[in-house]
């Protein structure tokens, strides 16, 4: 199996997104290192080709795209996460965030059955694969302070502004 990625750029958004013919598999922002993603893929499929390809990834793309001009509050393409079975119940669960709405890190144990797992809750979301489409960047600490994001706490700030309304 082939895994195809590219970089795209929307306004000030620059981003990088990798899909197998499943679907999507990774997409981080373009400020962390290039061999961040070569790096996680080569741990989630240590066997499978890489090879650039925009046309393949535009979809992906025209969805963040639209999330970035507030014409979209719901992502509908196929993903392809690799991760264990825990990882996927937290990232199913990050999906169910309401656009504009925050949840914590025990709201996210609780809701999957764990609630004394709010620490390895923080561990699978900081190691979702998808940022934005799978929203970690809706998740706050339990006081209500933003906590680490892998795009940086100014990014997660510009995204729940946007989803607020508040503009980027």
């Amino acid at each position: 199996m082939t895994i195809y990625w590219t970089e795209f750029h929307h306004k000030n958004w620059r981003f990088r997104l990798a899909a197998t013919e499943k679907g999507l598999c990774y997409a981080s922002p373009h400020h962390l290192a290039v061999n961040e993603m070569a790096a996680f893929l080569q741990k989630q499929c240590p066997r499978e080709e890489m090879k650039e390809n925009k046309k393949i990834l535009e979809p992906y793309a025209a969805e963040l795209c639209e999330y970035w001009e507030n014409n979209r509050q719901e992502f509908v393409s196929k993903v392809d996460l690799c991760g264990t079975p825990f990882q996927q119940k937290v990232w199913q669960a990050l999906r169910h965030i309401p656009f504009g709405q925050t949840v914590t890190y025990s709201d996210i144990a609780k809701s999957i059955g764990k609630p004394n797992a709010a620490r390895a809750v923080g561990a699978a979301v900081g190691a979702n694969p998808i940022f934005i489409i799978i929203p970690c960047h809706r998740v706050i600490g339990k006081n209500g302070t933003l906590t680490g994001f892998r795009g940086g706490l100014d990014m997660k700030k510009r995204l729940l502004a946007l989803e607020k309304g508040q503009g980027i």
